[in-house]
């Protein structure tokens, strides 16, 4: 990639005339002003940021990449994190980047670009290895989920999360609490290692725990973490005439698109059909009934998450590893088994 010194020499004139040019200054003739931007075409130079956002960027700047953008669950996160950089005096640096895109690729490249300080990252993988976070250069803040199933070091990095299969075990105990046996659980996949896998294991574990076996035609996966497949899978699967009077789905959007499944299916919530969830997200307060689930303190996860960044950056700690937990909103799509 071309530098401003190779666009002077390209174009035989000082690097300052250069850079007047791609500042805009008007002090530069028209000629000049011309071919250095021929050349810079040419050449493929890409600028760099102005001297005040770099400055900027050596002593305050936080890169926040969001893996998954669409996802409701994390708008008020990402609002939490902004207030708390705001209120540190730092500047955030938001990378928003589809599902299936690699994010400590993407964090790694931001990190040279915009001179970051250190990193959160919100909704990425559970399965880091030390080689591939060795690129980022900088502390880091895994938000929402923690390295799981990867090889680092509870030293090497912070988390900020709850506790995947221990809210899972709470909300499927919470549906047996209610005379349920028959229990289906809606997920992405059982072996995605990551948030499906871990709060799989709680369902299991919850059910073994109440002495009901584990009926493997009542485990719901759809393949991926949208509200379409979501949807699809429950209906399939209520065509299929499966007998279960309650689902717990990994996630509330879910839970809703179950909902509508049911509802097209003829089927009403909670009378033919229990459903609890974990999230909390704006959108399940609306639905009719308002959907049981467990709520995760958003604002309070991006708030620790800047708070352990903070402290490691000022050096008054290596890392940190936080787990909150849920608060339950009884709602109304969970009745009595009959």
């Amino acid at each position: 990639m071309a530098t401003i010194k190779d666009i002077a020499a390209y174009c035989d004139v000082a690097v300052s005339t250069v850079s007047r040019v791609m500042n805009n200054h008007p002090d530069v003739s028209e000629d000049t002003r011309s071919k250095v931007l021929a050349a810079a075409r040419k050449l493929h130079y890409v600028p760099n940021n102005s001297a005040r956002d770099l400055a900027a960027s050596q002593t305050d700047a936080v890169g926040l990449v969001v893996r998954g953008a669409e996802n409701p669950f994390f708008t008020r996160i990402i609002r939490s994190i902004e207030r708390s950089c705001a209120d540190a005096g730092c500047t955030m640096v938001l990378h928003q980047i589809p599902v299936g895109a690699d994010e400590i690729e993407r964090a790694a490249t931001l990190v040279q670009s915009k001179r970051l300080r250190g990193l959160i990252l919100l909704g990425g993988r559970y399965d880091y290895t030390s080689e591939e976070v060795s690129s980022l250069r900088v502390p880091y803040v895994c938000c929402t989920y923690t390295n799981h199933f990867g090889d680092l070091s509870r030293e090497s990095f912070s988390s900020v999360s709850i506790n995947d299969k221990a809210e899972a075990y709470r909300a499927t105990k919470y549906l047996i609490d209610h005379g349920h046996q028959r229990i289906a659980v809606l997920l992405d996949s059982i072996h995605d290692r990551s948030i499906s896998e871990r709060r799989y294991k709680g369902y299991c574990e919850a059910l073994a725990d109440a002495n009901i076996a584990l009926d493997e035609h009542l485990v719901f996966e759809t393949g991926e973490f949208s509200m379409e497949a979501a949807y699809k899978r429950c209906s399939e699967y209520l065509s299929s005439k499966q007998d279960f009077t309650a689902i717990f789905a990994v996630a509330d959007s879910m839970a809703i698109a179950a909902m509508k499944a049911l509802s097209d299916a003829g089927l009403a919530v909670p009378h033919d059909c229990s459903i609890i969830a974990i999230d909390g997200i704006e959108m399940s307060l609306y639905t009719v009934p308002t959907l049981t689930t467990l709520v995760q303190p958003q604002s309070t996860l991006g708030e620790e998450a800047v708070r352990i960044l903070r402290d490691v950056l000022s050096g008054a700690t290596t890392s940190g590893h936080i787990r909150l937990e849920t608060t339950l909103r009884a709602g109304g799509t969970v009745g009595h088994a009959h």
